[in-house]
């Protein structure tokens, strides 16, 4: 797709309506605006593309993103869209990197080089005095801190490394969350850098936080874990910096303490061990995006042109036949687009225009991973 460093009003409106019309997540989005050039002409052919669906396919309503746009405006924010020029460069490499964001303060703290420090809400007093000195020894060195402004070791980092430090929140931007940090959000987004995905006024949910952590670990070439208990939040965080190509540290901890066990278990797994700030540091200023953890670095899929399926005119038989494979192959357990591809005999055009279709019609859910797999009926 050609690079838009500037848009037209209209444009823009469309973009944001495209992205928060139903069944639409940063994939299908991107692969909409491939297909058809503009949002605006995408729109046009969502009620055809979503036939597949039982009701008709409405996109979002207008006078609903007029009161977000007045939303965003009124929070003192603005929106970046994902081919401007300021677009976060490491973001962007993301498949799954959100087509749109709003952000609030220093927007060149995303381009300098940053590191994410994630770890336990309960965190132990330690833990919490190691990230913030960890966090100031980072930003002294001229790296921006990213964290998710969640109590114990992210309201630490920010601590730490202020005012170099981006704070990713899973609430829109207007929205302060937890409460107990209103005031170092509203610090962050004066003087470092906030960043929301979710449209203003949306209160946080728990499926938005692994979308947050997504972009905490998109932005940075590494994440560092501090302390974190078996299925938290930061090893989701760790986990999405492993399958992107980033590095993952952690600090090891006592086995007593199962706020430990989580940090333990990712250098068990192949995250690198880290014990002073100077390390982390070595670590990232050498990075040449072949990290030395092995922490659950998932194999790339193979890339793809999206500029392929401009050249797919709708209901074209190739596409059909893409339909009826991948309708055929899909089940409840996720599976990567590649073997679709592979094992659905159809060209790679033919297979994501499916896969769009479907997803348009809300019968396929799309994972961090790149699988897909099908919804189970209600």
């Amino acid at each position: 797709m050609n690079e838009v460093q500037a848009l037209s009003q209209g444009e823009a409106f469309a973009r944001i309506r495209l992205l928060r019309s139903p069944n639409i997540g940063p994939v299908s989005y991107r692969q909409l605006l491939a297909r058809f050039g503009t949002a605006a002409d995408a729109l046009e052919a969502l009620p055809d593309l979503g036939t597949r669906g039982k009701t008709p396919y409405r996109p979002a309503p207008k006078d609903r993103i007029d009161r977000e746009i007045e939303g965003v405006r009124a929070a003192g924010a603005r929106y970046l869209f994902h081919d401007q020029p300021d677009y976060p460069a490491l973001l962007a490499e993301l498949d799954s990197a959100p087509p749109i964001i709003t952000c609030r303060g220093r927007l060149s703290l995303a381009s300098e080089p940053c590191v994410a420090m994630v770890g336990a809400r309960n965190a132990s007093a330690a833990a919490t005095k190691l990230a913030r000195d960890f966090a100031g020894a980072l930003s002294e060195a001229g790296f921006t801190v990213v964290s998710g402004l969640a109590r114990g070791i992210d309201g630490a980092a920010h601590e730490g490394a202020f005012p170099r430090t981006i704070g990713v929140i899973a609430s829109g931007i207007d929205i302060a969350y937890p409460p107990q940090h209103s005031d170092l959000q509203e610090r962050i987004a004066t003087e470092g850098l906030l960043i929301a995905e979710q449209p203003p006024g949306t209160e946080p949910r728990g499926r938005h936080f692994p979308s947050r952590n997504r972009i905490i670990a998109g932005l940075a070439n590494g994440t560092l874990v501090v302390e974190a208990a078996p299925k938290s939040g930061s090893l989701i965080t760790a986990r999405l910096a492993g399958e992107a190509g980033r590095e993952v540290m952690a600090i090891p901890g006592s086995p007593l303490d199962t706020r430990s066990h989580g940090c333990n278990g990712l250098i068990r797994d192949g995250a690198v061990l880290v014990s002073s700030p100077e390390e982390v540091i070595e670590l990232l200023e050498t990075f040449t995006d072949a990290p030395r953890s092995t922490y659950r670095v998932a194999e790339s899929p193979s890339a793809f042109d999206y500029d392929e399926l401009s050249k797919l005119e709708w209901g074209e038989a190739a596409i059909t036949e893409g339909q009826d494979a991948v309708a055929r192959l899909l089940s409840n357990a996720p599976i990567g687009v590649d073997e679709l591809i592979r094992q659905s005999g159809a060209s790679a055009a033919a297979v994501h225009m499916a896969l769009l279709e479907m997803e348009l019609a809300g019968e396929i859910e799309r994972h961090g991973d790149g699988g897909v797999s099908r919804l189970q009926a209600d």
